[in-house]
């Protein structure tokens, strides 16, 4: 049974760090203000004392994950700062699963992602790149590392999930090879695509040597 908050201790960092473990333990999905509030021990109301809506809550939740992530390395080449912050985006989203969520779901609001996104643009900008390239460059590898560590987050429950997994196998056992002759070839190297450091890098280090090859040019 929820412990009742003692009087006068409820603050916002109480809330968020209550409301990230209930996402983190129930998922996001399945996250109420109601169901906070029976945690914490207190009245719905008393949480829009200090938050305005869930989305409020929902920012300031992905702003605390999200001020976790360290700046660009300085000293270091553009294209290894580049990596070191792709990199720590994904292993902070493989750590806090629902980050990946808060980010695609809203993903203009937060002063947080707006630092990361300075930091970012400020590694592209010093290296010479003119404004357009910087801020294309940077809305491309922030929604590929969204967009692949998202991939990476379900594929990963389903195969933890044995009637995922199983749905997975029926599926590719059910392909015609005479209709998708390449699909069949070639699934047991796309299964180890899914996920992984070696798979996300790959990626990665082919966008860097486009934008490498770009800046040459």
């Amino acid at each position: 049974m929820p412990t009742r908050t003692p009087r006068n201790t409820l603050n916002p960092d109480l809330i968020i760090s209550k409301a990230l473990e209930l996402m983190e333990g129930r998922g996001l999905d399945s996250f109420s203000l109601r169901a906070l509030a029976g945690e914490l021990g207190v009245g719905p109301m008393a949480i829009y004392t200090y938050f305005r809506s869930k989305d409020d809550l929902y920012d300031a939740v992905r702003d605390h994950l999200m001020g976790l992530l360290p700046p660009a390395p300085d000293g270091d080449a553009w294209p290894d700062q580049v990596r070191a912050v792709c990199r720590g985006l994904r292993r902070l989203m493989l750590q806090h699963p629902c980050l990946a969520q808060l980010l695609a779901g809203r993903p203009l609001s937060g002063h947080e992602t707006a630092r990361v996104a300075e930091g970012l643009l400020s590694v592209l900008h010093s290296a010479g790149f003119d404004r357009q390239t910087a801020a294309r460059t940077h809305t491309t590898l922030f929604t590929y590392v969204l967009g692949a560590t998202s991939w990476e987050i379900q594929m990963a429950t389903e195969q933890r999930d044995p009637k995922g997994l199983r749905r997975l196998r029926t599926t590719m056992a059910s392909l015609s090879a005479t209709e998708f002759p390449t699909v069949v070839q070639l699934a047991p190297e796309l299964a180890r695509t899914t996920g992984g450091d070696d798979q996300f890098d790959y990626g990665l280090d082919l966008l860097i040597s486009g934008l490498g090859a770009k800046a040459t040019s």
